[in-house]
């Protein structure tokens, strides 16, 4: 495979490593996960979508999930749907150490479509114009992250050039409809109408699952980029794949996120967390479901950790 689709973004003069981003994935992105996923080779990271309503009312839950490091630059999904609520969060100091703030306004969830945010915005045009331009007033570098349509309806260009003029330097397209959820082949026609309606740089998202979805994302749409969501789940070295980063197996990766994850969130978070992940990672071996059993009968971390070890050397 040939990388010559790679490049670094300039975005509103911040820079990233490459075009190929993890995308915000509630209950998932917190910043272990991130920094293996950076060192795998994405060029960008996203923290889990943060509700601008919680960090106004001080949830420390809603705080835990902005938890950075070292992470260059650093980049933080948010949701919401009150202009001057959403304004207020990204001038406040949870959200100062970002270099990026993106409106999530893609979510299919029902439970979010109900409170008006995240794809209902699609719903509503003059509002999601308001929130972003809100948003742009802070200061901050704003980008937005959408579906290609709701209600039987495609409007990507549209609502590209929506996004573009109220301020927005980024957008990422997710090529399905809300009603989709995540079904179905993207549409890369929508998303290369988006990409031509405006001079922002535009990151196609869905479907991306290896190298040749990558190159065969980009060469359909003319996005700038590509953005990976659940195949990182079950294989975070997919950006090793699509960035010719040199891999790293999962035996080395395993500890140190547990470790991390412990260290930063508690015991009882990082056996339950880890458990889950341990579980996606070996997705498609023989024996699957036996590991599946004993690693969410592990009650401790190291238990865990004990269980992954065994699991990876003894890889099928």
């Amino acid at each position: 495979m040939e990388y010559d689709f790679l490049h670094k973004l300039n975005i509103a003069g911040m820079g990233t490593a490459n075009n190929v981003f993890l995308a915000p994935l509630a209950g998932y992105t917190n910043y272990p996960f991130r920094r293996m996923c950076e060192r795998l080779g994405a060029g960008l990271t996203f923290t889990e979508m943060v509700s601008c309503k919680g960090l106004l009312y001080g949830s420390e839950e809603t705080e835990k999930l902005l938890y950075c490091g070292d992470e260059r630059p650093k980049a933080a999904q948010i949701f919401g749907c009150d202009p001057a609520i959403m304004r207020a969060a990204c001038e406040g100091e949870k959200l100062a150490p970002f270099d990026l703030v993106d409106i999530n306004m893609g979510c299919p969830m029902p439970k979010i479509v109900r409170n008006g945010e995240g794809s209902a915005l699609l719903e509503n045009l003059p509002l999601a114009e308001k929130v972003i331009a809100e948003c742009a007033k802070s200061g901050k570098r704003i980008s937005v992250k959408f579906r290609i349509g709701v209600n039987g309806k495609k409007f990507a260009a549209e609502f590209a050039r929506l996004c573009a003029g109220a301020g927005a330097c980024m957008i990422t397209v997710h090529g399905r409809t809300r009603e989709q959820v995540y079904a179905g082949a993207p549409d890369y026609e929508e998303i290369a109408a988006a990409k031509r309606a405006v001079k922002i740089p535009v990151i196609a998202n869905g479907g991306i699952w290896s190298d040749e979805d990558a190159v065969n994302t980009l060469n359909r749409t003319g996005a700038d980029g590509v953005m990976i969501a659940r195949a990182a789940l079950y294989r975070p070295q997919v950006f090793c794949d699509v960035t010719g980063t040199k891999p790293v197996p999962m035996a080395e990766l395993f500890p140190v996120q547990l470790k991390q994850t412990r260290a930063l969130y508690g015991e009882r978070f990082a056996c339950v967390f880890m458990r889950k992940m341990a579980a996606f990672y070996i997705k498609g071996r023989r024996d699957c479901a036996e590991y599946r059993r004993r690693l969410f009968a592990a009650q401790t971390s190291d238990e865990v950790l004990a269980l992954a070890e065994e699991i990876f050397k003894n890889r099928s």
